[in-house]
C-alpha cells in the first residue's frame, strides 16, 4: 500500500519521542532528522522534505509543546496539521460551470491512465445526478477510441467521436453536441506521449484554446514517484492545469507525488485512483490522508465507501439475521459479494484506525473469496439454510461441482461456524478491540488469510 514504509517510519520516530517524559530542543531536531529522512525515501521532493520538517521544527520547539503534559502527542499533532496542509488542506472541487456543459478536460503522459479515469470520473459523476458525456480524442494510440467505448458502456454514459478527425474540431463538436443532447458534463479523453513533446502540447493548448475548459486535469502514475512531480511540474508550465488526479496509490507505491505535487505545482490533487474497478476512485482529502498516512485510519472515507457501495437493505437484513442467529450460507455469499464491493481488503485494512504492521501486512489471498462461493454455490439451497445436514457423500458431491477438494468444504463450514460465533459477540464485551478482526473475520489465521 502506498505510504506503507513512510507510515512505519514515522511511526518509529513518535515512538522514541513518546518514551521521553519530557521533550528538549534537540529530541526534537533528532526526531525531525529522521522524518526528513523518511521524506526522502518515500521520493518526496528535497525541498519540499525539507521545509516541512523545518516548520514542524519551528511550531514544536515552543512553548506549548515543550510545556505540555504530553508533548510527543502535540507534536503529532503538528505534523498531521502540517501533512495536510503540505496536500492542501482543504478537499479540492470541481470547477462547475455557471452555463452547462461544464468541461473536464483530462491530459497526461500515455499509460498514465487517463482513458480508464475518464470512465471512472463519469461514473462517479452520473451517481451524483449529472449527465456525463465522454469525448475520444486520443486518435492516435491504437484502439484507445475503442476502449473508451467499452468503458463507457460498462459506466452507461454516451461517448462522442469522430474517428480519426482533428482532435480540435473533435472537441469543438462535441460540446455542440452535449447542448443539443442535454449533456451538463463533458470529459475529454486526450492523447498522451511516452514522454513530453512540442506536438504533444502544441495540440493539448490548441484544444484548450478552442474549448476553453472549466477543469484541466492532470493524470499521473504515483508509481512514477518523483518523476509524477516532474511530469505535473512541466504540464503546469505550459498548460496552467487546475488540478491533478494521483493513479495507483492503492499499489506498491512510496507516495512521495502525493505530499510533493501541491507544493512543487501549487496545483490540488483533486482525485485518486485507488483500483482497478471502474468504481476504485475516491475525492482526496488531504487531512484524511495525513491521518491514513501516520496510522490514524480514514474512517470518513470508509464509511462514504459504505454508504455508496454497500447495499443498505441487505445490510439490515444481514444484521437482523445476526441479531435473531439466523445467518445463513446464502447470506455468507451476499456478506462476501458486499465486502468485494468495497474494494480490496488491504484497501479497507489501510482505512481502520489501531491497524497494527502485523495486521495490515497479512498477506491476503483474495481469490479465496471465489473458492468459497463455487464451494456454497455447489450446494442445495437446503444445505445453505442447514449446513448440519451436509454428511460425507454431500461433501464429495460439493467439493467435485465446485472443483474442490473435500478438505476445502470443510474448511469452509468450520469458519462458517467460526464466524458465526465471532458475530454473536460483536456487541459483547471487548467487541470494541476485536472491531478490526470482526470486519475481516480469521485475519490471523493460516498465513493470515481470509477465514475460508
Amino acid at each position: 500500500m502506498a505510504f506503507e514504509n513512510l507510515s512505519d517510519k514515522l511511526s518509529a520516530a513518535f515512538k522514541r519521542l513518546r518514551s521521553k517524559g519530557k521533550l528538549t530542543e534537540s529530541d526534537i531536531k533528532e526526531a525531525m532528522r529522521e522524518i526528513r529522512l523518511a521524506l526522502l525515501e518515500a521520493d518526496v521532493n528535497y525541498k519540499v522534505a525539507k521545509d516541512f520538517t523545518a516548520k514542524v521544527t519551528e511550531r514544536a520547539i515552543g512553548a506549548t509543546v515543550m510545556e505540555s503534559l504530553t508533548p510527543a502527542q502535540m507534536v503529532v499533532k503538528i505534523v498531521n496539521e502540517e501533512l495536510s496542509e503540505l496536500m492542501g488542506g482543504d478537499k479540492s472541487k470541481i470547477n462547475v460551470a455557471s452555463k452547462p456543459p461544464t468541461v473536464i478536460m483530462l491530459c497526461g503522459l500515455q499509460g498514465s491512465g487517463k482513458t480508464t479515469h475518464a470512465a471512472k470520473i463519469a461514473k462517479m459523476l452520473k451517481k451524483q445526478g449529472h449527465r456525463p458525456m465522454l469525448v475520444a480524442c486520443d486518435i492516435y494510440r491504437p484502439a484507445a477510441i475503442k476502449q473508451l467505448q467499452v468503458l463507457a458502456e460498462q459506466v452507461g454514459v454516451p461517448v462522442y467521436e469522430m474517428g480519426t478527425d482533428n482532435p480540435v474540431k473533435i472537441s469543438e463538436q462535441s460540446i455542440l453536441h452535449a447542448k443539443d443532447h442535454g449533456n451538463d458534463i463533458v470529459i475529454i479523453d486526450t492523447a498522451g506521449r511516452l514522454h513530453i513533446d512540442n506536438e504533444l502540447m502544441d495540440e493539448l493548448k490548441n484544444i484548450k484554446s478552442a474549448v476553453n475548459p472549466n477543469e484541466i486535469l492532470l493524470v499521473v502514475d504515483a508509481m512514477t514517484g518523483q518523476d509524477a512531480v516532474n511530469v505535473a511540474k512541466s504540464f503546469n508550465d505550459l498548460l496552467d492545469i487546475t488540478g491533478v488526479i494521483l493513479t495507483k496509490l492503492d499499489g506498491d507505491t512510496r507516495g512521495g507525488a502525493a505530499l510533493s505535487v501541491r507544493a512543487v505545482t501549487g496545483k490540488p490533487i483533486k482525485f485518486c485512483g485507488v483500483g482497478e474497478k471502474l468504481g476504485d476512485i475516491e475525492v482526496f482529502y488531504p487531512d484524511r490522508m495525513a491521518s491514513r498516512i501516520l496510522g490514524m485510519g480514514d474512517v470518513l472515507t470508509l464509511i462514504e465507501n459504505a454508504e455508496s457501495k454497500l447495499d443498505m437493505k441487505k445490510a439490515e437484513e444481514m444484521a437482523k439475521k445476526l441479531n435473531e442467529n439466523k445467518f445463513t450460507l446464502n447470506d455468507l455469499l451476499s456478506y462476501i459479494d458486499q465486502m468485494k464491493n468495497m474494494g480490496s481488503l488491504k484497501s479497507l485494512l489501510s482505512k481502520l484506525p489501531g491497524i497494527d504492521k502485523q495486521l495490515r501486512n497479512i498477506d491476503i489471498d483474495e481469490k479465496q473469496f471465489d473458492r468459497v462461493k463455487a464451494v456454497i454455490l455447489s450446494m442445495t439451497p437446503l444445505e445453505r439454510e442447514k449446513p448440519t445436514l451436509i454428511n460425507m457423500s454431500r461433501k464429495r458431491r460439493i467439493a467435485s461441482g465446485s472443483g474442490t477438494k473435500v478438505e476445502d468444504v470443510n474448511a469452509v463450514l468450520k469458519r462458517f461456524q467460526v464466524m458465526q460465533k465471532m458475530m454473536k459477540n460483536l456487541t459483547g464485551k471487548g467487541a470494541k478491540k476485536r472491531m478490526p478482526r470482526m470486519l475481516l473475520p480469521g485475519l490471523g489465521g493460516k498465513k493470515g488469510g481470509f477465514p475460508f
